[in-house]
């Protein structure tokens, strides 16, 4: 199977899409970028061909008849079953590290017993977090396997085991290692096989199309990257497009009737104006700081002890938004703590920053030519309630009834436009006329 690759490098997530000869989207991944661009752009790509296997797998139960509802629900067994094993075999690596570091420091028998335990602990807590209907707060293995081990090394230092510090610098050093050592947990034939025999009841259709996508050879064409740190990586130059070419690209082969595109990343905030053919006609972007960005909501996560998935549900329940002065990451906290001292809510706090954001970007949009019917809002900070409600309404406001197009893959929007750029260069004779997303494609 030919394929070619879009890698988006931000600098938050580094995200990558597969597409077939024909345009159609048959895989994605994504990756934390906070190890290093190298190790993100490796884990993206290799989650993103797990996921052309899985694809795969739901054309050949296609093919086998299956019935859609019980197709739907094998797949989506399957994929969580197959998480919880890739899950699994990073806690082993993870424990290899810690073991090392625990006697390369010579800790006693009390720490290398309370780690373990922990470990084992962090093992339990598996099932639970890919069992069906539950909800993580994250999908990077950094931040579940952090959620375990501090929860369980706070219960063994409050029983009177080693100090919660120790135990939890020794996990800092340890998953700085794993983050930059290629992913063990990369293995679809093997997690695949695990999966299928601990599900409850797989078809034997469904074990041949798992057999059979591991079986498929996959042939990479062409790839194409972009984003903040596409110059961290030796792409050659005629594989390097820019970020502001590769989202009004992807938006516009969503959304064909795209005529501005807003995209809030991570280090950026891009004001997009493309034509028929999204091909980008002017723009506007702040680069030079991170204010009213996805990295400055995780700083006021951090500020807040709050997951970054928490601040949009929280803000959203505000019912008198504080007036925010200053977007400035380094005046941030000071902010938020003088405003928690006068007791105002957190909810409130929130719902201000969310605002104030979107009226940089508003800023941004005016400069680049207004608002043009329809409008797509790109992005991981497209899928935070608290920023799109503000938007739509400013938007109104200041433009009148304009279309605003979000898709549920919006963070992907870059690297969906290095993939066409990717494609677009190879058959560039070929009309292109990508067929995004196969209906029954299941992404976790």
């Amino acid at each position: 199977m030919n394929y070619y690759v879009g890698i988006d490098l931000g600098s938050t997530t580094t995200k990558a899409v597969i597409l077939d000869e024909d345009g159609a989207v048959v895989g994605r991944g994504i990756a934390n970028s906070r190890s290093s661009y190298a190790v993100a752009c490796d884990v993206a790509f290799t989650e993103a061909r797990i996921n052309t296997r899985f694809w795969v797998v739901a054309s050949g139960l296609d093919g086998a008849g299956i019935d859609p509802k019980r197709k739907k629900r094998l797949l989506a067994e399957l994929q969580r079953r197959f998480r919880q094993e890739q899950y699994v075999a990073q806690l082993s690596a993870l424990g290899k590290v810690l073991h090392h570091l625990l006697a390369e420091q010579r800790l006693g028998t009390g720490v290398r017993t309370s780690v373990q335990r922990i470990l084992e602990g962090a093992e339990n807590d598996a099932a639970g977090l890919f069992a069906e209907g539950a909800i993580r707060k994250s999908d990077f293995f950094r931040d579940l396997a952090g959620s375990s081990y501090f929860r369980l090394a706070e219960k063994e230092a409050s029983g009177g085991g080693p100090a919660f510090d120790l135990l939890v610098g020794l996990y800092d050093k340890a998953i700085l290692e794993v983050e930059n050592t290629p992913p063990e947990a990369g293995s679809y034939r093997r997690h695949a096989l695990a999966a299928l025999g601990s599900m409850n009841d797989p078809a034997p259709e469904l074990r041949e199309a798992v057999e059979r996508a591991a079986g498929v050879e996959l042939h990479q064409v062409s790839m194409v990257g972009t984003g903040y740190g596409r110059q961290r990586l030796p792409f050659p130059k005629d594989q390097i497009r820019s970020e502001i070419l590769c989202h009004g690209l992807g938006a516009h082969a969503i959304f064909p009737q795209t005529a501005t595109v807003l995209d809030i990343g991570g280090q950026d905030t891009k004001a997009i104006q493309v034509d028929e053919q999204g091909i980008v006609t002017s723009f506007q972007m702040n680069d030079r700081c991170a204010a009213g960005c996805g990295r400055y909501l995780g700083y006021i996560a951090d500020e807040m002890n709050l997951g970054l998935h928490e601040l949009g549900p929280l803000a959203a329940r505000s019912s008198c938004p504080v007036r925010i002065n200053s977007t400035c990451t380094v005046f941030a906290g000071a902010e938020i703590r003088d405003r928690l001292s006068l007791g105002q809510k957190r909810e409130d706090i929130l719902a201000g920053l969310h605002r104030a954001i979107i009226l940089r970007a508003m800023s941004l949009l005016a400069r680049s030519g207004g608002v043009r019917n329809e409008f797509t809002f790109t992005g991981g900070v497209a899928k935070n309630p608290a920023a799109v409600d503000p938007l739509a309404r400013l938007i109104v406001e200041n433009y009148g009834p304009v279309k605003l197009n979000i898709s549920p893959y919006s963070i992907y929007t870059g690297a969906l436009g290095a993939a066409l750029f990717a494609l677009r260069g190879r058959q560039a004779r070929r009309p292109l006329e990508p067929v995004l997303d196969p209906p029954d494609l299941i992404n976790d």
